[in-house]
């Protein structure tokens, strides 16, 4: 991956804060406080148990029709502009309406929430756009019940494809298991790309390091400030994150299988990891600011060297220039006929000794 190069001359872009859109409204209330990032809503229903997957269907701007004999269902939700289907979804699956609020409310810090027959997660898709040296966000709600969950996400990608080929293919644990162990999938399935940008932000940086090193460019130090500021980024993204995995490990909810908190403790396990990384690579982005000021420092230092020495080679040299360049009439050297290369000799031997003493001492 190359380091992208940012035009030294053109100022930063500076993203602006975003409004909100339900302040002063009564708690529950459907507002929608993202953009709107697709044309229709798409919704994707997997149906499957223990035998296999049953029934696969995607339908836009409405909700696919369930099947009997299913086990787990899994409805994909991609879009989340529309608020009336977003309402039709809780009331068919009796969601809270604070948990409605929170899933259109894409400022929202991630969490769970348990309640008597079912949890709710809200946590953070990541992707490095390594072009604008940018992370950027996607909001991920997940809500769980006795044989249903629902995933909500902002945009058109599809961030479970792994989950989805699990559950298409003939063997694995997660058709065995119920829609809680659905929910940990899902959850992990995030988390797990969390490491593939700490290994793309790892490369920058040693990319950076190497630049700086070579040859200190003037835009480094605003490639710096970038990662930095992405760094804290990450830092208010997986911080919560960590709270709330840790509440997700301690669910007391009838709908949690107890085989599966030994995954969800392993989950936190991998926050706590993904936390300690980001804590390092914030120190290495300073370490690296520390670097940059030192070779800046350096070069300027290694230039006043060579300006000082050049100067004290022509100090003395001026003052013989100085001495015969005065109108005194008689002066005895002016009347000699060998007086101007004497001179011009006397001036190459005091600047070739200086020369010769600063090299000794390894000033030059």
């Amino acid at each position: 991956m190359k380091v992208p190069k940012i035009n030294p001359g053109k100022a930063l872009k500076i993203p602006s804060k975003r409004k909100r859109k339900n302040t002063g409204l009564a708690p529950g209330s459907l507002v929608f406080t993202g953009e709107k990032k697709l044309e229709h809503i798409e919704v994707t229903l997997m149906e499957y148990s223990a035998e296999g997957l049953i029934r696969e269907a995607t339908e836009q701007g409405a909700i696919p029709s369930a099947s009997e004999g299913a086990v787990v269902r899994w409805y994909d939700i991609r879009g989340l502009h529309d608020v009336e289907l977003i309402r039709s979804l809780g009331q068919q699956f009796n969601l809270h309406p604070l948990v409605l609020e929170d899933i259109l409310d894409t400022g929202q810090r991630p969490k769970f929430e348990e309640y008597d027959d079912s949890f709710f997660l809200l946590l953070q898709g990541l992707s490095l756009n390594a072009q604008a040296v940018e992370v950027e966000t996607e909001q991920v709600a997940i809500y769980a019940k006795e044989g249903v969950v629902l995933s909500f996400q902002e945009n058109g990608t599809d961030l479970f494809p792994g989950v989805r080929a699990r559950i298409r293919s003939g063997h694995g644990k997660i058709k065995k298991r119920g829609a809680d162990y659905l929910a940990y999938a899902l959850a992990d399935n995030i988390v797990d790309h969390y490491y593939l940008l700490l290994d793309q932000l790892e490369t920058l940086l040693d990319e950076l390091e190497v630049e700086i090193l070579r040859e200190t460019r003037r835009d480094s130090k605003q490639r710096i400030h970038l990662l930095k500021l992405q760094s804290i980024t990450l830092r208010k993204v997986v911080s919560p994150l960590r709270e709330a995995v840790n509440e997700f490990a301690r669910c007391e909810s009838p709908l949690m299988a107890e085989d599966t908190d030994v995954f969800v403790r392993d989950l936190h396990d991998h926050t706590e990891q993904v936390m300690e990384n980001i804590d390092s690579y914030r120190d290495l982005i300073s370490g690296l600011y520390d670097l940059f000021v030192s070779e800046v420092s350096f070069k300027m230092n290694s230039v006043m060297q060579v300006l000082t020495i050049i100067s004290t080679i022509f100090i003395p040299l001026t003052f013989l220039a100085g001495i015969y360049g005065m109108n005194f009439q008689h002066m005895p050297e002016l009347e000699w006929r060998y007086g101007y290369y004497a001179l011009w000799g006397i001036m190459l031997l005091i600047a070739l000794a200086l020369i010769y003493y600063f090299r000794r001492r390894n000033w030059l």
